[in-house]
């Protein structure tokens, strides 16, 4: 199963009223901030189309996914995520590489996971952004779809 990881790259100002509420059911309230969704999932890819302007996304992979769970999982009360909070209050054995696996089988969803916060809050990338974040991915831009190079720029945010 594919995992889509959405990553608001563009601020509050100037959003259109729909676009503004897209953003918020898709718990993106401000720049850099990072949320996992299935591909799958109904409706997500006219969400998508709708915020594009926006926002990035793409596949995330293992490795990305575990450090990115490791480094800015929060649970309730803003503490850190950890392998201890995943077994013990998760009941998931193996802690948070086990947790990883899950969510890429599509077993569980993260935004689902009860006292664990579904959005992740990143740095602005290191180096800055290599283009333009007022155009789109292809056309010399950051936004919109970007497939297997979401990894590299989430690891640039960690």
């Amino acid at each position: 199963m594919t995992l889509y990881a959405i990553i608001r790259i563009r601020g509050q100002a100037d959003v259109p009223p729909d676009v503004r509420k897209t953003l918020e059911l898709l718990r993106l309230h401000k720049r850099y901030h990072a949320v996992i969704y299935p591909a799958d999932k109904p409706g997500l890819e006219g969400m998508l189309q709708k915020a594009k302007d926006w926002i990035t996304w793409g596949e995330i992979d293992f490795d990305t996914l575990e450090a990115l769970l490791r480094t800015r999982g929060r649970v309730v009360g803003d503490k850190p995520l950890t392998d201890k909070f995943v077994e013990e209050k998760l009941g998931i054995s193996g802690g948070i590489k086990s947790l990883t696996r899950l969510l890429l089988a599509g077993k569980i969803e993260y935004h689902k996971l009860h006292g664990v916060k579904p959005v992740f809050r990143l740095h602005p990338p290191r180096g800055g952004f290599k283009r333009s974040v007022k155009k789109q991915y292809g056309n010399y831009g950051e936004l919109g779809y970007r497939g297997g190079a979401i990894n590299d720029l989430i690891r640039r945010m960690l």
